[in-house]
């Protein structure tokens, strides 16, 4: 797991949310998810990118990936109410690193540690609950390996390989948003998700 501060500037920034605003600001936020994963979102994926967000996004495939990324790219709009619950995403759907430039705010991630065998994420399985997109196993705390991270506003974060596959991942609700004690309110956040293929 690999946090890259600064990663955007703020006019690059700026140029990233008018360029999907005006469509973002047409959808209503839900919180029902299909999966029930995430609450207070709405989400697009986007293929095509005006010249300058295209070279941010070249950037980020230079800094996360060794060679391609997927070519729709995932905007996930996460209201300040809103909550990512613990998942870890199918091996079925992306391969081996996601990685988020993080728009307008400050949010705490938090990692859990899992049971790989339970869950079979370093592996094949043609179990039921590999085909599922997203895996919400238990995110206990309590005598267990965890972290909470800070993803502070135009970072990058990049999450791969035992990160990815044995730990959940989750934005914490502002009632719990805190890192190292200090509480890290969360407004409005956009992320931008590249990930890999299979």
């Amino acid at each position: 797991m690999r946090i890259v501060p600064d990663f955007i500037s703020e006019a690059e920034e700026k140029q990233l949310h008018e360029e999907i605003e005006p469509y973002m600001s047409r959808l209503r936020y839900e919180f029902d998810h299909w999966d029930d994963a995430i609450h207070g979102f709405r989400e697009t994926e986007r293929k095509k990118w005006y010249p300058k967000n295209r070279e941010l996004l070249e950037r980020v495939r230079e800094v996360a990936f060794n060679g391609a990324i997927m070519p729709y790219v995932h905007i996930l709009d996460l209201a300040a109410d809103g909550v990512i619950k613990p998942h870890v995403d199918s091996v079925r759907y992306c391969g081996n690193t996601i990685s988020g430039i993080s728009l307008l705010s400050d949010s705490v991630m938090r990692l859990v540690r899992i049971d790989p065998q339970k869950y079979q994420q370093n592996g094949s399985s043609d179990s039921a609950e590999d085909t599922a997109y997203r895996q919400q196993p238990a995110a206990l705390l309590e005598n267990n390996f965890y972290a909470d991270l800070l993803l502070p506003r135009r970072s990058l974060y990049i999450m791969s390989h035992t990160a990815r596959y044995n730990f959940t991942h989750e934005i914490l609700a502002n009632e719990h948003s805190k890192f190292l004690g200090n509480p890290v309110p969360k407004t409005r956040r956009i992320s931008i998700i590249c990930r890999n293929e299979p």
